[in-house]
C-alpha cells in the first residue's frame, strides 16, 4: 500500500523549510522539539479524549503551528497572537483547509497561552499538550510537574 499524504504532510513541509533557516542551532533545535512534541501530544489527547483522526489532525497541525512566532520568528513578544496569523498564512497556502478549519486551529493558538481561561475543547487540547510537552521534556523539573494542568493530565493519564 502507498504512503498517503496528509495535510500534515503539506503543513510540516512548509514548517520545515523555515525551521530549517533558524540560524542559531540550539533555537533549531527547540523549534523541532517543542513544535512537534506538542503537535503528536495534541493528536493523542485528541484521540484519548474520543476525537475523530480529522479532528487529532487538526489538533496536531495546531500543535506544530503554535509558536510557530517564538522559534521561526524569534519573537516572544504576542507570540500567539502572531503564530496564529501566521498559522492562517501557512494554512491558506497549503490550499487544502476548509475556511472552518483554519478557524478552528487559529482560534487555538490564539489563546493557547491563556492557560488560566477554560476555552472549547479544541482549545483545551493545544493548552494541555503544551504543558505536556514541556513537562515530558525533563518530568523530575518540578516548575512544569506543579502546575494544575500538569497535574490534572497525570490524572487522567496515568490512571
Amino acid at each position: 500500500m502507498d504512503r498517503q499524504y496528509t495535510k500534515i504532510d503539506i503543513v510540516r513541509s512548509i514548517l520545515d523549510d523555515e525551521i530549517k533557516q533558524i540560524n542559531d542551532e540550539e533555537q533549531k533545535r527547540c523549534a523541532y522539539v517543542h513544535l512537534y512534541g506538542v503537535g503528536q501530544a495534541a493528536a493523542f489527547l485528541a484521540m484519548k479524549r474520543g476525537f475523530g483522526r480529522e479532528f487529532a489532525e487538526l489538533a496536531e497541525i495546531a500543535g506544530m503551528l503554535h509558536d510557530y512566532s517564538k522559534y521561526v520568528l524569534n519573537d516572544d513578544a504576542y507570540h500567539a497572537e502572531k503564530s496564529a496569523q501566521h498559522a492562517r498564512t501557512i494554512l491558506e497556502k497549503g490550499k487544502v483547509f476548509e475556511v472552518d478549519d483554519i478557524k478552528i486551529v487559529c482560534d487555538a493558538i490564539y489563546n493557547h497561552s491563556r492557560k488560566q481561561e477554560i476555552g472549547n475543547a479544541f482549545c483545551e487540547i493545544l493548552k494541555d499538550a503544551d504543558e505536556m510537552q514541556h513537562f515530558f521534556r525533563n518530568p523530575t523539573e518540578n516548575y512544569f510537574f506543579e502546575k494544575e494542568r500538569v497535574q490534572k493530565l497525570m490524572k487522567e493519564l496515568c490512571v
